[in-house]
Parts: structure tokens; C-alpha cells; sequence
């Protein structure tokens, strides 16, 4: 008989027993009989169980102080081995576990089945709605002169000069020549976008290969099922079929992410004519239509990201079964495919944007001392087409591709977690309800600012856009308690480095609330850097007494600081996250910044929808009254967009991280020593990386922009009357120097990223690789910050010079004045900074971290090829 203390007897819930029962693994196997002191008491004999190690009971609490065990026996295909021999119990050697002892979740597993893809269908039929409130805005002159003729020329009584009713709102030719343009601008973004997608099919067909090739050859293509990587008592499905469904979802991920860019595109082009059209009759029209367009476009992504992702689990699962690691290590290619070709659209929609608005603005501006947008500039065109690709299209992949990967990084930890274990439905989908609660409290959000208020005056801009972020923030805090208190049990386990850690419903709702609550911070302090309502852009403009050269300090200066808080907010996110729940806490955490992503989205698509509905009033000869709206539009446009790329890097930190736990514990690696040469190699050369990549997308646009204003020039040397306005410039040419240059430089820096972990892993081993992944996240995290911060700045630095909003504005001023050339060179050298490498970053640091997370079983098993030669 064996005695056991209460020490000997360690408590790990589970949420799959019921209130009141608990499962015991004692090891070893070989006492005869068991019998503790309080709490427990157990009167049977164990069961002979397959496992060596453990064995399992379930123990009923019974009215008296003694417990009742029952013996709950393993289902193998095989029969039991015969007992053991009665052996005396050494009661040192005896470990008792209690892996369970709390209720379920009060949501059941069917209404996570019908809430998921309800509140995706709910964000689809908003985005349609938004949609043809938007369409009724006619750019088609004859219904154009019907709407005016019902009566559309009137002001609603907005009282701002800046919101005076355009004279000549009737003037249908002025409606033609939007017609005209907007045509252009999309055929020319439709042009390209099919152009580098032939170039990204090519590719994504050969990496699927080589998924398929590298997981497969991990068991030597074998089709029978091996033990689980972390329940060695268990089989799991084949490594060659967990290839095929790896491959799969890299390829439904890659699809996704392509049409997710498309569409963003296909709205964005279809909203910035009728925009422009909208400013006629005021600035809070012309703010109604850009906000409503980014709306279509933010829940149209987040509800197809988000039901792609869920059918694709339940299809899968179709074969899988009761194997949810297996299940969930091959969904992690979605994110894979999401972030590969969100890094393409990044880096070639950023090359192709800003090589036509340096050329724009260097000759025309500085040189040539005409308008921004002016028609006369043969660059104008490629300009605006460039909004959409990069600023839009590749914008949209890369949210798409930061809420895949945050989405994946989060079921991953929770399939080796009790949610896994268990197979609690409901528990597992936690990070796609908190996703699908996000898509209604964005709803909510959006019509605080198309229907709940009005704008009616320029400076209510910025406000109503930084209104939608705290109300966003605060009625997804609410939303994530309820379906925390739904979805989880009070308590459960999460998978800690080879250990399983408790962790209550509500630790979970403070892991993700502190993500959400960062990523507003991190949001407001890209607004004081990178808005001209503050004194930092302010004191940037007001560099530019002494020239470009101070202009340029300034402004770098800025972006250096504008790094220290969002880093602290970030540093105590992971801390608190981890100490609360783990690898698993930071999953949810940047889960919970990527939220609100609708909203978000939305305001990053208002401002490149905004800047083009002014480059289409500047083109079609509208009045400056026009301009200033839409100028005031684009400038609170240029910070949210600044705020977005703030959300977008501080949840890719954290995501990073979240992955780079998974990829270790995947990989084996019990601890990463940096104090090992093996580690410190990669380190330093992962902290590298982001500057070779930096280095690289930089050097694309500078060759790119050359080009482009040698073209610029020749044209207004050699085009006779073109800068009276009798001659026509030659937009294409301009259109295909953007297009060709950059499909050809988008290829060397991703393959720089895509390719890295590969060779690290396949010749280093993942010891190494685990050092370049903290490497490249250290790094390219402050990096990414300081560069899209300084771009915003010496932008809006430019814009305040330009909108003469203030007395020391003026005195800086006007347009053409040496101050506001200083201030175009300024924001010609931030326009790669906050366009092209600085959001391509926050790819790098996710993307290397996913693809390693899905070749972690090639390069446990094959791995280290040099160290093992050498």
C-alpha cells in the first residue's frame, strides 16, 4: 500500500471532464495499489495501460471524504500487454498529475459552428451595402445631370469656406473628364496588377513544389502514420500527407491574399473619381464617400480572410479526424501563402508608386515649379495608378496576410494545448471568434462616422478618424470579455515549452485586451510623430528655413524617437502576455491589435482613395476650392495611414514571436543560448537582414525614380507646348517605366527573405535559424517603426507648408517657395521610407518566422547539413 501526500499531487485542468471529475497520470506504472491521504484517496488497482509512463484514472468525488476511482482504459488496436508483477511502491517515485476539473464552455461546438460564418456573412453584406451607397454617386454624365437636376446642388447648410458649394456644380464636362481619368488610373492599376500576378503564379507554383518535396521527404515519403512530435503514446497522420494538405493551404493562403489585393484595388479605383465629384458640395461628402469605399474593402477582407481560414479547417478536418496537430501544423501554410505574396505586393506595388511620385514631384514641383497632380506632368498618371497598387493592393495583402499568420500562430499553440488534447471545438476556434466579434464592433464603429455624425468643418477630419480607433478599442474590450466568458472554460492548459501551463478564461481576455489596448497606443504615438497637428512634423517644416539638409535631420531625428514608446508597449505586451498564458498569451495579444482590422483597413484605404480623388480634381481643371478639400482629406489620410503601418508592425512583432515559439518547440529546440556560437552566428546575421532588405528596396526605387525623371525631363524638353498645355504629355511611357521597373527589382529582395530561412535551416540547423528569426525580429521591428514615421513626418511636413493652415505655416509658405522645396526633397526621400521598405519589413520579420515554422519537421530531421559534414 502507498501513501500519498497532497504535494505529490499536481493540478492541470481540462475543460473535456466534467464538474467534478479529474484525470490522474501516476507514474510508474508498477505500484499495485495506491492509496493517498486528503485530498485524494484511490482504492483500486490501476489498469495495465500501452504507455510505459503513465496511466490514467478518472476519479469521482463522492459525498464522503473518499474518492471512488475508476479505471479508464486506453482504446488501442492492439491488445493490453499482460500485467506487470506486484511490485512494493516506492511512493517517491510515484507522480500524480490532475489533468482536469473544470466545466465547459457555455458555448457549445455547434454555436461556434453557426457564429463564425454568420458574422463573416454580416461583414460581406456590409461591405455591399456600403457599396451601393457609394455607387449612387454617378460619374456617368447623363445620370450625373439627372441627379443634379433633382436637386443635388444643394450645400446641406456646411458653413466653412472650405466647404462652400463649388460654382458650376452642373458642369458636366468637368464630370466627363473624371469619367475619363478614373478609366485611366484603373486600367493602367488593372494593367499591372495582372502583370505581376502572371510573375507571382510562377513562383507560388514552384515554392508549393518545393513545400511539398521538402515536407515530404521528412518520413521518405512514407504513407504510414508515425507517433504525434508531441504525444509520443499516439499516431499521427503521414508526413506525406500533412505535405499535401501544407501545400494546399499555401496555395488557398497565396489565392486569398491575390484576390484580397485585387478587390481593394478594384474599389479603391472605383471611389476616388466619385470622391472627387462629392467635393463639390463639400468636404464632409467627399469624407462620407472615401470612408464608406474603405469600408468596403476592410470588411471584405476581414469576413473572407476569416471564412476562407474556417472552411478550410473544416474541410481538412474531414480528413485529419481526431489528429489536430497534424491539422493545424499543415494550416499554417494560409499564413505562408498570405505573407509571400503579401511581400510581393508590398515591395512591387511600393516600387512602382514611389518611382513615379519622386519623378513627379522632383521635376515637376522643384523643377518645373507646377502643382502636384498637374496634367501637364507626364508622370501624373503612373503617380495615381501607383496609389492602388501599392498603397492600396499591397496594403490590403499585407493586413490579410498579418491576421493569417496571427490566426495561425494562435491554433497552432492551441492544437498541442488541452483545446487540442481535449478537442474542444469551441476552445480552439477562440482566435476566430475573437475575429468574427471584431467584424461586428467595426460595424458598429463604422457608422459612428458615416451616419451617427456629420463632418462640417476641415479640422472634424482627423478627429472622426482617431474617434473611430477609440471606439473601436473600447467596444472590442467589451466584445472579447463576453466571448471569453462564452467560448473558454474557467480554466485549461497551454502548451509551455514541453509543459502544460494553467491558465484561467479571464488571464486569456487580459492577454488579448492588452494586444488591442498597445496597438492604440502604439497608434496615438504615430500620430503625434507623424501629424501636422503636432509640434514634432511642425518643427520638421520649420527646419526647412535652412534647406533639404536640415529638413533631412529633422525628420530623421523624429523617426528615431517616434520608436521608444512603441517598443516599451510592445517589450510589456510580450511580458505580460507570456506570464499570463504563455507562447499562446502573445498569439492572442497580436490577434487582439489585428482586431479591429475592418476599421482599420478602412482608414487606410481613405487616404490613397482620397489622395487620388485630388490628383483627379487637379487633372480635370476644378477649382482650388476642390483641391484644398481633398488636400485636407489626403493630409488626415497621410496619418491614419501612418497609424495603420503602427498596427501592422507592432502585431508582426508579436506574431513573430508567437511563431518563433512554435518553430522551436516544433523544431526541439529546448532552449535558445545565445552564448552558443551556433545561435550567435544566426543572431547576428538575422539582425542584419532588415537593412540588406532595406538597402535593396531602396536602391529599386532610386534606379526606378532615375529613370522616370530622365523620361520626365525629355519630355518637357522635347514635347513642344507642353508647358503652355497645348501639347499632350505621353503617359504610357511613364506608366511602363513604373511597371517594368518594378516587376523586375520586387524579385532580388524577396527572394533575400523567402529563400533565408531555407539555407539557414537546411545547411545551419535550427539552432542557427532560431538565432536569425530573433535576429531579424529585434531589428527589423525598429527599423520598420523609424522608417515609416520619418516618411510620414517629412510628407505632412510638406502638406503644412502647402495648406498655409496657420501663421507659421504662411510664413514658411507658399507653394514654390525655397522653404516648401526644401520640404518636396524631404518627402521624396521618405517616400520609399514609409511606402516600400518600412511596411515591407513587418513582412520580413512574419514571413521568415512562418516559413520556418512550416519546414520546422525538414530541418528537425535533415537539417545542420554542415555542421553534420564538418
Amino acid at each position: 500500500m502507498c501513501f500519498l501526500k497532497k504535494s505529490d499531487i499536481s493540478h492541470q485542468f481540462s475543460p473535456h471532464t466534467r464538474h467534478g471529475e479529474a484525470i490522474l497520470h501516476i507514474t510508474p506504472y508498477n505500484t499495485s495499489q495506491i492509496k493517498s491521504s486528503s485530498p485524494f484517496s484511490l482504492l483500486a488497482s490501476p489498469p495495465h495501460l500501452t504507455s510505459p509512463h503513465s496511466r490514467r484514472y478518472i476519479i469521482t468525488r463522492l459525498p464522503s471524504s473518499q474518492e471512488s476511482v475508476q479505471s479508464e482504459r486506453r482504446v488501442t488496436s492492439s491488445p493490453p500487454p499482460p500485467p506487470p508483477p506486484r511490485l512494493r511502491c516506492n511512493r517517491s517515485r510515484v507522480r500524480v498529475f490532475v489533468v482536469g476539473a473544470a466545466a465547459m464552455a457555455i458555448l457549445s461546438a455547434l454555436g461556434t459552428e453557426v457564429f463564425i460564418p454568420v458574422a463573416a456573412a454580416v461583414g460581406v453584406a456590409f461591405a455591399v451595402a456600403q457599396w451601393l451607397l457609394v455607387a449612387r454617386v454617378k460619374v456617368n454624365p447623363a445620370h450625373a445631370a439627372a441627379a443634379a437636376a433633382s436637386g443635388g446642388s444643394k450645400n446641406g447648410g456646411y458653413g466653412d469656406y472650405l466647404i462652400e458649394e463649388e460654382e458650376g456644380l452642373n458642369d458636366h464636362n468637368v464630370v466627363v473628364k473624371c469619367h475619363e481619368i478614373q478609366t485611366a488610373i484603373s486600367e493602367g492599376a488593372t494593367s499591372f496588377l495582372f502583370t505581376e500576378y502572371q510573375y507571382v503564379g510562377i513562383f507560388m507554383s514552384i515554392f508549393a513544389v518545393v513545400i511539398f518535396l521538402f515536407l515530404g521527404s521528412v518520413e521518405g515519403f512514407s504513407t504510414k502514420s508515425q507517433p504525434c512530435t508531441y504525444s509520443k503514446d499516439k499516431y499521427c497522420k503521414p508526413a506525406l500527407f500533412n505535405a499535401l494538405f501544407s501545400t494546399a493551404s499555401f496555395l488557398l493562403g497565396a489565392i486569398t491574399s491575390l484576390v484580397s489585393g485585387y478587390l481593394g484595388m478594384k474599389i479603391a479605383t472605383f471611389a476616388n473619381a466619385r470622391t472627387t465629384l462629392e467635393a463639390r458640395k463639400g468636404v464632409g461628402k467627399a469624407f462620407i464617400i472615401a470612408f464608406r469605399s474603405g469600408a468596403v474593402m476592410g470588411f471584405l477582407l476581414a469576413s473572407s480572410g476569416l471564412v476562407v481560414l474556417y472552411i478550410a479547417i473544416n474541410v481538412f478536418k474531414l480528413y485529419y479526424g481526431d489528429d489536430w496537430e497534424g491539422l493545424f501544423e499543415s494550416i499554417t501554410g494560409y499564413g505562408l501563402g498570405g505573407s509571400s505574396m503579401a511581400l510581393f505586393g508590398r515591395v512591387g506595388g511600393g516600387i512602382y508608386t514611389k518611382a513615379a511620385d519622386v519623378g513627379a514631384d522632383l521635376v515637376g514641383k522643384v523643377e518645373r515649379n507646377i502643382p502636384e497632380d498637374d496634367p501637364r506632368n507626364p508622370a501624373v498618371i503612373a503617380d495615381n495608378v501607383g496609389d492602388n497598387v501599392g498603397d492600396i493592393a499591397g496594403m490590403g495583402s499585407d493586413l490579410f496576410g498579418s491576421y493569417a499568420e496571427s490566426s495561425c500562430a494562435a491554433l497552432v499553440v492551441a492544437s498541442i494545448s488541452s483545446f487540442g488534447i481535449n478537442h474542444d471545438f469551441t476552445g480552439m476556434c477562440y482566435p476566430l471568434l475573437v475575429s468574427s466579434v471584431g467584424i461586428i464592433v467595426c460595424l458598429i464603429t463604422t457608422l459612428f462616422a458615416t451616419d451617427f455624425f456629420e463632418i462640417k468643418a476641415v479640422k472634424e477630419i482627423e478627429p472622426a478618424l482617431k474617434k473611430q480607433l477609440i471606439i473601436s478599442t473600447a467596444l472590442m474590450t467589451v466584445g472579447i470579455a463576453i466571448i471569453s466568458w462564452l467560448a473558454l472554460p474557467a480554466k485549461f492548459t497551454i502548451f509551455n515549452f514541453g509543459a502544460q501551463k494553467e491558465v484561467t478564461n479571464w488571464g486569456l481576455f487580459f492577454c488579448v485586451a492588452i494586444g488591442l489596448w498597445a496597438g492604440l497606443i502604439i497608434g496615438f504615438v504615430t500620430e503625434y510623430y507623424t501629424s501636422n497637428a503636432y509640434s514634432p512634423v511642425q518643427d520638421v517644416a520649420d527646419s526647412c528655413r535652412t534647406g533639404a539638409a536640415t529638413n533631412v535631420i529633422f525628420g530623421l531625428a523624429l523617426g528615431y524617437k517616434s520608436v521608444i514608446i512603441p517598443i516599451f508597449a510592445i517589450a510589456v505586451s510580450i511580458y505580460v502576455s507570456f506570464s499570463i498564458a504563455a507562447m499562446y498569451g502573445i498569439a492572442v495579444a497580436a490577434l487582439g491589435m489585428l482586431s479591429t482590422i475592418a476599421t482599420g483597413l478602412a482608414i487606410d484605404a481613405y487616404g490613397p482613395i482620397s489622395d487620388n480623388a485630388g490628383g483627379i480634381a487637379e487633372m480635370a481643371g476644378m477649382s482650388h476650392r476642390i483641391r484644398e478639400r481633398t488636400d485636407a482629406l489626403d493630409a488626415a489620410g497621410n496619418t491614419t495611414a501612418a497609424i495603420g503601418k503602427g498596427f501592422a508592425i507592432g502585431s508582426a512583432a508579436l506574431v513573430s514571436l508567437a511563431l518563433f515559439g512554435a518553430f522551436v518547440s516544433r523544431a526541439g529546440v529546448k532552449v535558445v543560448d545565445v552564448l552558443s556560437p551556433k545561435v550567435f552566428i544566426g543572431l547576428i546575421v538575422g539582425a542584419m537582414l532588415p537593412y540588406w532588405f532595406s538597402a535593396m528596396t531602396m536602391k529599386s526605387v532610386g534606379s526606378a525614380a532615375l529613370k522616370m525623371v530622365e523620361e520626365v525631363r525629355r519630355q518637357f524638353n522635347s514635347i513642344p507646348g507642353l508647358m503652355e498645355g497645348t501639347g499632350k504629355p505621353d503617359y504610357a511611357t511613364c506608366v511602363k517605366i513604373s511597371t517594368d521597373a518594378s516587376i523586375k527589382e520586387m524579385i532580388p529582395p524577396g527572394a533575400l527573405v523567402m529563400l533565408t530561412p531555407l539555407i539557414v535551416g537546411t545547411l545551419f540547423g535550427v539552432e542557427t535559424l532560431s538565432g536569425v528569426l530573433a535576429g531579424a525580429l529585434v531589428s527589423g521591428v525598429q527599423i520598420a517603426i523609424s522608417a515609416s514615421n520619418t516618411g510620414g513626418a517629412w510628407d505632412n511636413a510638406k502638406k503644412y507648408i502647402e495648406a498655409g493652415a496657420s501663421e507659421h505655416a504662411r510664413t514658411l509658405g507658399p507653394k514654390g517657395s525655397d522653404c516648401h522645396k526644401a520640404a518636396v526633397i524631404g518627402d521624396t526621400i521618405g517616400d520609399p521610407l514609409k511606402d516600400t521598405s518600412g511596411p515591407s519589413l513587418n513582412i520580413l520579420i512574419k514571413l521568415m518566422a512562418v516559413e520556418s515554422l512550416v519546414f520546422a519537421p525538414f530541418f528537425a530531421t535533415h537539417g545542420g547539413l554542415l555542421f553534420k559534414w564538418f
